[in-house]
């Protein structure tokens, strides 16, 4: 798999997440087992650039390469200026955010609202390309709603214009994050195009991901909501499509180990203040399948040091040497259903 002349070591990839996907997050994956990773998507406004918020996001001191950048917006040049500042500051990728449904970007007509614009869209890609000389890629949906579904003609705008890379989210602006996501979209744009097509939506286990990938003839598939919590999923998935085989869960001193190097990287990126409140979520995904994971997590949420922070996530994971030494996952569920 390669992105210009950026040669990826697999095809398994991590999503960009907005306020998910920061600088110590991506590189854990990345250590774990992702070909590669975006950050989260960075506001194409000048104003907002030197912003702390924004600074955070575009950040990739120390980051295992290709560094990628996605950037959001409407105005072709105001984005075409952000893909430029960014490079600038060491992004060899610039990602191009067209896929995001929340309501309060699409409402600024970001994100997936410009699928209803192909005109624009074009506008937009044609700018941003002949503004750096990166390579630049692009994620997007099906279209804006199951009545508008023009991922076709947006995959052909893309690529005419120099678009290195496609990722296509299977669900519609309008379908959120509800149902299931389709394939069938994905796997027509494939064929349409000669650039690599990476497959985005409801990739949850190593099955699903070779299931995906011989569906859609897909290049490579995206991992978002499934690597909250379980960053391993990238090698886990990593593993299945060379091998067939699946990969043990985690060793309990292994994750224990993790959590505390994630923390500590996240405590460095944030400051202790914001950092403690800000690890509560990610500290929340990586125990909710555990046996008293929810317990945990409540109280968890009450304490406002790091010290503190990292002391109960150390108990919490010495605990879990009750059901072995490895993690079990679905332990939780299979003892409340009894």
């Amino acid at each position: 798999m390669q992105i210009g002349p950026h040669l990826l070591r697999n095809n398994v990839f991590v999503a960009p997440m907005a306020g998910v996907t920061d600088r110590p997050f991506r590189q854990l994956c990345k250590e774990l087992g992702a070909g590669y990773a975006v950050s989260e998507m960075a506001a194409s406004n000048p104003r907002l650039w030197a912003t702390e918020k924004s600074s955070r996001r575009t950040d990739h001191t120390g980051e295992m390469e290709p560094k990628a950048v996605q950037i959001a917006g409407a105005d072709p040049k105001d984005l075409a200026d952000c893909a430029r500042f960014n490079v600038e500051r060491g992004a060899q990728i610039i990602d191009i955010n067209m896929g995001c449904p929340v309501k309060k970007v699409c409402n600024a007509w970001c994100g997936s609202a410009l699928l209803q614009d192909e005109e624009l869209v074009k506008r937009i890609v044609d700018a941003v390309v002949g503004a750096v000389d990166v390579p630049v890629t692009l994620k997007f949906r099906t279209g804006w709603d199951r009545d508008n579904k023009n991922a076709l003609n947006i995959a052909r705008i893309a690529e005419d214009a120099g678009i290195a890379m496609l990722t296509l989210h299977g669900r519609t602006r309008a379908d959120g994050y509800k149902g299931d996501a389709e394939y069938d979209m994905i796997a027509a744009v494939k064929k349409s195009v000669s650039i690599p097509v990476v497959a985005n939506g409801d990739i949850t286990s190593p099955e699903k991901a070779k299931f995906v990938l011989d569906y859609t003839g897909a290049d490579a598939v995206m991992v978002g909501r499934a690597a909250q919590g379980r960053p391993w999923i990238f090698r886990e998935i990593d593993y299945y499509l060379r091998t067939g085989q699946h990969l043990p869960a985690p060793l309990v001193d292994e994750v224990r180990a993790l959590m505390d190097e994630h923390l500590r990287g996240h405590y460095a990126f944030y400051g202790d203040y914001l950092g403690v409140r800000t690890a509560r979520k990610h500290i929340g995904w990586y125990v909710r399948d555990l046996q008293g994971g929810e317990e945990f997590r409540q109280k968890m949420n009450l304490l406002e040091s790091v010290d503190e922070q990292l002391l109960a996530v150390d108990q919490f994971f010495e605990s879990q040497w009750r059901y072995g030494e490895r993690l079990q996952y679905r332990l939780a569920e299979d003892l409340q259903a009894a």
